[in-house]
C-alpha cells in the first residue's frame, strides 16, 4: 500500500506540473527482486487513485529480469531460478546490472486544452521526474 500510495504522489505532483486534468496511462518497470507483486500493487493504486486524477488510469507494469555480471569472466547473464552462477564460465556472481529497480517510466494524460482544428482535448504523454 505504501507503494501505491507513494506512486499516486508522484504522479499527482507530475500532473500538477503539466497541468493534466485527467492521467490516462502509467508505466512502470518492476525488478524481479523488488518484492512488488503487480497485481497487488494495481489493486492498491485502484483504491487510493478514486477521487483524483488518476482515477480509472492504466497501470502498465514491464517486469525488468535479474541481469548479474560475472565477476571472473565479466560476461553479464539473466538469472534464472535464483541461480547466480555464470552460463559462460560457471563461478558465482553476486553483482547486480538489473532486477531491484521500481521505476515510473511515463505518464500520459489529457491536458484539456483544445485549439481550433480540434475541440476533444489533448493527449499528452510525460516522462516521470
Amino acid at each position: 500500500m505504501s507503494i501505491a500510495q507513494s506512486l499516486l504522489n508522484i504522479v499527482l505532483e507530475e500532473g500538477r506540473k503539466h497541468r493534466l486534468k485527467k492521467v490516462k496511462k502509467i508505466n512502470l518497470h518492476v525488478g524481479a527482486l523488488s518484492a512488488v507483486v503487480p497485481d497487488s500493487l494495481k489493486f492498491c493504486f485502484d483504491l487510493l487513485a478514486q477521487s483524483t486524477i488518476a482515477c480509472g488510469a492504466s497501470l502498465e507494469i514491464e517486469m525488468v529480469p535479474i541481469i548479474a555480471r560475472c565477476s571472473e569472466c565479466k560476461e553479464p547473464f539473466e538469472v534464472e531460478d535464483h541461480v547466480y552462477l555464470c552460463p559462460h564460465c560457471g563461478q558465482p556472481s553476486l553483482e547486480l546490472i538489473s532486477g531491484r529497480e521500481l521505476s515510473l517510466t511515463s505518464i500520459e494524460g489529457e491536458t484539456g486544452d483544445t485549439d481550433d482544428a480540434d475541440e476533444d482535448s489533448s493527449s499528452a504523454k510525460y516522462p516521470a521526474g
